[in-house]
């Protein structure tokens, strides 16, 4: 195909990506905003919130991908054409993401017990222990929001999830700054702070969500047509077969980079703030990868529905080629400014220079890691979730993961050895992944 065939599909790929792009780099402005907050009362505090925030995103996205599994479901129905069906959807997926994230809050609750024994310095596990039962409490809320999210994503409505994220962006960020650093009469809390912060925000997008749905009647008819709808085992197992092995996919991913955080630690706080600082970057760049991903996965399932696979063969590449131009300026940005970034955190000397080391190596995977969000996304949207988990706890679990402790212990290249871990890693997955798209596209045209 020649470029100008692609214009098409870059305007409607980008016109429902726009939103989600938004949405993720609101979030992750808000955690680069805490950092820099908790950054600038202290190095042991921004060890503290690496630490409890590795370990809680394991759970955390875990139950994220439970959720995504309803977006290609009621996507299909909607490319058919049957918005009963996508209506039925919602009401299982609900009843099913809140018992499972009802389960899995439970479960990270009980890890808070196991805190003591993965190896932190005693300063740094004082103040992480009681900001991350704050980051706990914050759980069922955010899982119903996200349940939602993935219904209206479904049906192809982005921009309500990112009017929500941005404002409850606001409300955290404000909360923050009073609470930890102690203005207008507040006590200056520090990290504790910055988790009731999260706490209130993520408390408020579901109610915010509520608030939409009410004010809206075509979304509201949506809700009551879904009262009235049964509760059917043969759709939970499906949400299940669906949502599980997204979790189970996306989780590896992150306990590669919760894993490399914990071996961070065993090196000293100065080396895991250096990665907090490092990764909460990388993850701008990469939030907006995902969201074009997320949008990928949105125009997949619907071609789907309409079996229009030379459709849907244009849309993925199309994606592919914005979020490969979109890594390649963030590579140019991270290596030009390496130096730099890290003072927006820090003015720490020893942090600043061991971050400044590992953004070399953030740029280089950002091409890797964008290539496999994007077909991953593209995988999930025609509903093939079992493989890729595979290709996932190969990738991250059986190649990231020792990478990263040879090359930092055995070898002794430190910081940086735990990052060509990551390296490793996701340019295998990126590659595998593509691979498995190519073949199943073959199948289909």
């Amino acid at each position: 195909m020649k470029f100008q065939d692609y214009i098409p599909f870059y305007r409607r790929n980008l016109t429902l990506a726009l939103p989600i792009v938004l949405s993720q780099i609101g979030q992750v402005t808000v955690s680069l905003a805490d950092n820099m907050m908790v950054g600038h009362v202290g190095t042991t505090e921004l060890a503290a919130a690496s630490f409890a925030n590795s370990i809680f995103v394991i759970g955390m996205v875990f139950g994220m991908g439970i959720t995504m599994g309803l977006t290609p479901l009621v996507g299909r129905a909607y490319g058919q054409n049957e918005l009963h069906k996508a209506i039925k959807w919602l009401k299982n997926g609900v009843f099913t993401h809140f018992i499972a994230s009802s389960v899995l809050m439970v479960l990270m609750f009980g890890i808070y017990f196991f805190l003591p024994y993965m190896g932190q310095p005693e300063n740094v596990l004082h103040l992480a222990r009681p900001y991350f039962l704050l980051l706990c409490s914050s759980y069922l809320p955010f899982m119903f929001f996200f349940s939602l999210k993935q219904f209206f994503e479904g049906i192809g409505n982005t921009k309500i999830a990112m009017q929500i994220t941005l404002t409850a962006n606001v409300i955290n960020i404000l909360v923050n700054y009073v609470l930890i650093f102690g203005k207008f009469g507040f006590p200056q809390m520090g990290l504790m702070g910055a988790g009731i912060g999260t706490l209130i925000s993520r408390i408020c997008m579901p109610l915010l969500f509520a608030w939409f749905i009410l004010r809206n009647n075509r979304y509201r008819r949506y809700f009551v047509f879904a009262h009235h709808q049964s509760i059917l085992k043969e759709n939970i197992k499906a949400l299940l077969r669906m949502g599980i092995p997204i979790g189970f996919q996306l989780i590896v991913e992150v306990a590669a980079f919760a894993i490399g955080a914990v071996m961070m630690g065993w090196l000293g706080e100065t080396p895991l703030a250096a990665h907090q600082i490092a990764l909460g970057l990388a993850t701008l760049s990469y939030m907006v990868a995902l969201g074009i991903s997320q949008a990928n996965t949105i125009r997949v399932s619907h071609q789907m529905g309409e079996k229009d696979y030379t459709s849907l063969k244009r849309a993925v590449y199309a994606s592919t080629h914005l979020v490969l131009g979109i890594m390649s300026l963030s590579v140019l940005t991270f290596i030009l400014a390496r130096k730099w970034l890290p003072y927006l955190f820090t003015t720490d000397p020893e942090v600043i220079a061991v971050a400044a080391g590992l953004l070399i190596i953030a740029a280089v995977f950002q091409l890797f890691d964008g290539l496999q969000v994007v077909m991953q996304s593209s995988l999930r949207g025609m509903a093939d979730v079992a493989k890729p988990m595979l290709i996932s706890f190969i990738a991250y679990l059986f190649i990231s993961i020792p990478t990263s402790y040879v090359l930092a212990f055995l070898f002794d290249i430190g910081p940086q050895g735990i990052w060509l871990g990551y390296l490793v890693g996701l340019g295998t997955a990126g590659i595998l992944f593509y691979f498995r798209f190519k073949r199943l596209l073959k199948k289909l045209v």
